[in-house]
């Protein structure tokens, strides 16, 4: 019978973490310790969250999470130290005594990761100098500035350069947990693991993390047009052109072009091919459909019309994008 493979994990836990950036990864790696691979080999995963002084530290959740000290860890040799975030940056950066800790650590382990703001840790203990890194987008701009010496990614879900992996926002914690898990025991486990969280194995495209409707919403100055959009979803082969479109907002096609246009910061063609696109993008995820029957379901005239499209919005053809991303096996 094929022996198991112990991997260490260990978790760095400070005043005002994020729950969620730790226990996602968490549960990640304890689902994974109970599927075996290929042959049967199993790889288990031995998880510690750790703390400077351990003892109870206070979440920015209001939970308590009880710790062990980092001087428990003396003796044991780690294989991947992940570093979580927290809701404010000044909370990551604030325990002097573990970023040192971390920095002094960090060249003795196998690999070595951030969640979300977790990342700022890791640059102040110098960890990512020299280094590309992702972190949540809203803080991208503060990482590269107040650390030039690295070369952040602000819309890449995670990052992984030489050992050392980040990965952007909260719930990117799992993402980053599953591409571990795959590295260590395959992508048989790794998509069971993804199961049964039910979440995607491998998430599509980057921190535009959300779908084209969320995004341009978030864009939006008004939600006039909100309607507008989930009706063009739920009719991506009719005809979309601006009459059409105009039509059903009773405006002139001329008018609603303008409009549309001032609110919501892109032309209404622009719009239909990103949520056309972001349709297609779906069924290649998730099915394993003709590339031509994906194309015509989604509105484009042909594949190649799609193609064009894939590339100039996510920069990636259908079918490399499907060979990267696809959840199906």
């Amino acid at each position: 019978m094929p022996k198991a493979i112990s991997r260490r994990i260990v978790i760095t836990a400070y005043d005002g973490i994020s729950l969620l950036d730790l226990a996602g990864p968490l549960e990640a790696f304890r689902v994974a310790s109970t599927f075996a691979g290929p042959r049967g080999r199993l790889v288990t995963y031995e998880c510690s969250v750790v703390s400077v002084r351990g003892g109870p530290v206070k979440t920015a959740n209001g939970v308590a999470l009880v710790t062990d000290s980092v001087r428990s860890l003396s003796r044991t040799q780690i294989d991947t130290l992940i570093v979580p975030g927290a809701f404010s940056v000044d909370d990551v950066t604030r325990d002097r005594d573990l970023v040192q800790w971390v920095g002094k650590k960090a060249p003795t382990c196998r690999r070595v990761c951030s969640v979300c703001i977790g990342s700022f840790l890791l640059a102040a203990a110098g960890v990512l100098d020299g280094r590309r890194a992702a972190t949540h987008w809203m803080h991208a701009p503060l990482l590269a500035t107040r650390y030039p010496q690295v070369a952040v990614e602000p819309d890449a879900i995670f990052v992984r350069d030489g050992r050392v992996w980040s990965s952007a926002g909260v719930t990117t914690g799992i993402d980053l947990a599953l591409a571990l898990i795959e590295q260590d025991a395959g992508r048989e486990v790794a998509m069971s693991v993804a199961r049964m969280l039910v979440v995607y194995l491998k998430r599509a495209g980057g921190q535009s993390q959300y779908s084209a409707l969320l995004a341009a919403q978030a864009e939006a100055d008004s939600e006039m047009f909100d309607p507008l959009d989930r009706w063009i979803a739920e009719h991506l082969k009719g005809d979309l052109r601006v009459g059409a479109l105009a039509e059903q907002v009773h405006m002139s096609p001329r008018n609603f072009a303008r409009v549309y246009a001032e609110k919501r910061g892109r032309t209404p063609a622009k719009a239909v091919e990103a949520i056309r696109v972001e349709a297609a993008r779906r069924r290649l995820e998730e099915t394993e459909d003709r590339i031509e029957s994906v194309a015509a379901d989604s509105g484009f005239s042909n594949e190649e019309q799609m193609r064009c499209s894939f590339i100039r919005i996510l920069g990636i053809p259908p079918r490399n994008y499907r060979k990267h991303f696809a959840t199906t096996v």
